[in-house]
């Protein structure tokens, strides 16, 4: 017998006792099988508002494209933060998805110092939608077209303020855009939230008022407030009754929405993006997830947007006005 066989019946052993330690291998390392258990998609905010609508919306509609339950957690702090970076730190094999709005996934960190992370700390799978916001006054100002608007902070710079749902986030951007555009000097109020400044505006306590499009059309369909103008390009399909504020001269560059996108931790494995991405794009051609999502004011997103373009250019407009505003915390 050879003198090397005792090292080759060795090497045949161990292969074979290795055998059972590749078969217990977990599914994160075998994205084909992507996915065999119920995903988890964390939502920064509490149940109820527009990036929750969007999340269950399209959570329900994964479940069906991808055969698995899928989970949604919301998890509630810092403007969407704290569920971002959950999502961050999570295991990149595609059972912890966010969908988050521009303010967590972009915004967050330009104006914060405490948010710890960036873009680079997730993948991009697509965006879902986009809903602009709109700039209302109150009865007592007695304000109704964007002419108005201007000339009356035009001729009394700094007596009137506008009131946002907080610090940093897309609403109070969106004012100072206009700001900045327009020309015009004028206090922001932040509001912890948008039911005060909703209560602020109703009660005639504050002049001027950026809501979500959805949070702002009840208060405008029943007169308490009126809608100058809503902050995208182009008007809005769902109230084509309600002027572009950059229909008017001095803002004809003010473009601004709130998008909601579908993102993973990064490093997700190309196989697993890539169902993630075919399931996003199936999902957003389902009739029942556009009526719902259009219902409430969002336009449902074009498939296959160039993510990484697109994450860049809003980055680069955010800081743009950050650091118009000099905001930060």
């Amino acid at each position: 017998m050879p003198a090397c066989f005792p090292a080759r019946r060795a090497a045949r052993l161990f292969a074979l006792s290795a055998l059972p330690m590749l078969a217990a291998l977990p599914c994160a390392a075998q994205p084909d099988a992507y996915p065999s258990k119920p995903i988890t998609i964390v939502v920064g905010y509490p149940p109820g508002g527009s990036t929750d609508l969007n999340g269950r919306t399209l959570g329900a509609e994964l479940s069906r494209k991808l055969g698995v339950p899928v989970i949604i957690d919301n998890v509630g702090g810092a403007g969407g933060a704290i569920g971002a970076q959950k999502v961050a730190n999570a295991a990149p094999d595609g059972y912890t998805l966010l969908v988050g709005a521009s303010n967590e996934i972009a915004i967050n960190r330009l104006v914060s110092s405490a948010v710890r992370y960036d873009l680079k700390d997730f993948t991009p799978i697509g965006l879902i939608a986009a809903q602009p916001m709109v700039l209302v006054a109150s009865q007592k100002s007695g304000v109704k077209t964007v002419d108005q608007f201007i000339s009356l902070v035009k001729q009394n710079p700094g007596k009137y303020s506008y009131g946002s749902s907080g610090v940093g986030t897309a609403l109070h951007l969106a004012g100072e855009m206009a700001k900045d555009q327009g020309g015009l000097f004028m206090t922001h109020i932040p509001y912890r939230g948008v039911a005060p400044l909703a209560n602020d505006l109703l009660g005639n306590n504050i002049d001027f008022g950026v809501f979500v499009l959805s949070s702002g059309l009840p208060h405008i369909r029943s007169g308490k407030v009126v809608a100058l103008g809503t902050t995208e390009a182009k008007r809005s399909p769902l109230t084509a009754d309600i002027p572009a504020l950059a229909e008017h001269p001095k803002l004809k560059n003010l473009d601004i929405n709130i998008w909601f996108a579908l993102m993973g931790p990064a490093r997700l494995p190309e196989p697993v993006v890539a169902k993630l991405k075919t399931a996003l794009n199936e999902s957003l051609k389902t009739p029942e997830l556009r009526k719902k999502l259009e219902d409430s004011g969002s336009t449902v997103s074009s498939p296959n947007v160039d993510m990484t373009k697109f994450l860049n250019q809003e980055t680069a407009k955010y800081k743009r006005i950050v650091d118009f505003a000099k905001i930060k915390e």
